[in-house]
């Protein structure tokens, strides 16, 4: 994990300086506002950019490594906080929408699995792939629109923690979480199938049902603590992508989250809140292979971690 945070955040600080354009000059000059040499450097110099890039690295590095993200260029607040009083609406939906996907595709899955080639596994295929090719912004604003005309009723527009009102909360978030939780079982739903067969096709599900075990445990027992294994790893990486990669839905739904405060990131040329943002990212995405391998051990017993 340590190397691999390491890599992203080398790559991303030098791909940043390498990119056109000067949050400087866009920040004071935006508005065509007639600015003077000496303000731009000076500016500079209040940000660290006329220090050489090893020290910005340095002094970035160094920072991340006692939990300061350094100050937003753009806004001068802490990118800590910044990303603070947006991750809790990005997390719950994530969490929401990979609940709502597990509900999903996991039956859904199994059951056409197990009626392979009839008609139940024929409508299961067309969900999964319907869920494939509708994108989940469309499928947003169909929610709004259903919801609008049919009950004359809109979501919440302003967020509600859920500690302090669960219904505002829910009757708000609930909508975007079905928007990318039916996409997300989609994926999950087919992966699930797909596990299943293979698994049933095994020389030990044809012994245990040689001995008498019945169906339901031989399904249950035997083929799910083995089929479960390559959904539990598209799951987690899907969720580390939900964190950030849902830009267009926050949009739909005016949520401001983290997706969108990375299009404003990136818009306003923003260095030092990018690369917050992508180490955020990067550090939920390699936690989660590590919670998947681990899962791993959990869900089947030939698998065990220890020190030779």
């Amino acid at each position: 994990m340590v190397p691999t945070l390491l890599g992203v955040a080398l790559l991303v600080f030098f791909m940043l300086r390498v990119m056109p354009g000067d949050i400087v000059e866009l920040k004071l000059k935006a508005d065509g506002a007639a600015v003077t040499q000496d303000v731009l450097e000076a500016e500079r110099a209040k940000l660290g950019l006329d220090k050489p890039l090893y020290v910005q690295l340095v002094t970035w590095l160094g920072g991340m490594m006692v939990g300061d993200m350094g100050t937003s260029m753009w806004t001068g607040q802490s990118v800590s906080y910044e990303i603070a009083i947006r991750l809790e609406l990005s997390l719950q939906v994530a969490l929401m929408a990979t609940l709502i996907a597990v509900c999903i595709a996991v039956p859904l899955g199994t059951t056409a699995a197990l009626f392979k080639d009839t008609w139940v596994d024929y409508i299961v295929r067309v969900l999964a792939i319907a869920g494939l090719a509708v994108p989940s912004f469309w499928l947003g604003m169909m929610l709004i629109l259903t919801l609008l005309v049919v009950f004359t009723w809109l979501p919440p527009i302003t967020f509600t923690p859920l500690y302090k009102d669960p219904l505002a909360n829910l009757s708000q978030l609930i909508w975007p979480a079905l928007a990318v939780g039916y996409r997300y079982s989609a994926v999950a739903t087919r992966m699930t199938r797909s596990a299943l067969l293979e698994v049933l096709r095994e020389d030990y599900i044809r012994t245990a049902r040689a001995k008498g075990v019945f169906e339901r445990l031989v399904v249950a027992r035997h083929a799910m603590r083995n089929a479960i294994l390559p959904v539990i790893t598209v799951v987690g990486l899907e969720f580390a992508f939900l964190i950030g990669g849902l830009v267009v839905t926050e949009q739909v739904f005016n949520l401001n989250g983290v997706g969108k405060l990375f299009v404003q990131a990136v818009t306003r040329g923003d260095y030092t809140l990018i690369q917050g943002l992508v180490m955020l990212v990067a550090t939920i995405a390699v936690v989660m292979n590590l919670l998947v391998d681990l899962l791993y051990a959990v869900f089947d017993p030939r698998i065990r971690y220890a020190s030779r």
